[in-house]
C-alpha cells in the first residue's frame, strides 16, 4: 500500500499567486469608485448632523423652558448651542448657505435660528451643497419642526 497525497488535493503556489494578484486588483481599483461616492454621503452625514444639532437646540429649549438659539458661522463651517458647551463643525469643501430671520443674523457670515419653550421658533432653512447639488435643513416656524430635503440650484 502507497502513502502520499492525491493527484490533484490542495492549491499549487502558482494558484495561490494568481488569486492574490488578482485580489491586488480589485483591491487597487475600488478606492476611485468610493472616493467618487463620498462626496455625496459627506453631505449627507452634514446635513443629518445639522437636523441633530437643530433638535438638540430644540430639545433644550422646551426642557429648560427659555430660549435657546443654533448659532452658525457659514465660512468656518463651525456652529454652537448659544449659553451651552456643545457645538460642532461641517467638513471643509461644503458650501454653507443660512436662511433666517433678521434679526438672528448677528452679521453677514453669523447667524442663528432660535427655538422658544413651547417648541416653536424663528424658522430657517440651512442649505449644505457642493455645486448645484445638496441638501437643506429646514425647521418650520410655527412647530418648530426640522425636516431634510434634497436641494437642487435652479
Amino acid at each position: 500500500m502507497r502513502r502520499g497525497c492525491a493527484s490533484g488535493a490542495g492549491f499549487t503556489l502558482v494558484e495561490l499567486l494568481v488569486v492574490l494578484a488578482i485580489a491586488g486588483l480589485m483591491l487597487a481599483a475600488t478606492p476611485p469608485l468610493i472616493s467618487s461616492v463620498l462626496p455625496g454621503v459627506e453631505l449627507k452625514a452634514a446635513a443629518r448632523r445639522t437636523a441633530g444639532a437643530l433638535r438638540l437646540t430644540r430639545e433644550i429649549a422646551v426642557a429648560e423652558g427659555h430660549d435657546a438659539a443654533w448659532v452658525i458661522d457659514v465660512e468656518a463651517n463651525r456652529y454652537r448651542i448659544e449659553g451651552d458647551n456643545r457645538g460642532g463643525s461641517l467638513p471643509d469643501g461644503i458650501d454653507v448657505q443660512l436662511i433666517a430671520a433678521r434679526d438672528e443674523m448677528r452679521n453677514e457670515r453669523v447667524g442663528a435660528i432660535r427655538f422658544f419653550p413651547d417648541g416653536s421658533s424663528t424658522g430657517g432653512r440651512v442649505i449644505l451643497k457642493r455645486g448645484d447639488r445638496g441638501w437643506q435643513v429646514g425647521v418650520n416656524w410655527l412647530t418648530g419642526r426640522i425636516l431634510i430635503a434634497d436641494w437642487k440650484a435652479e
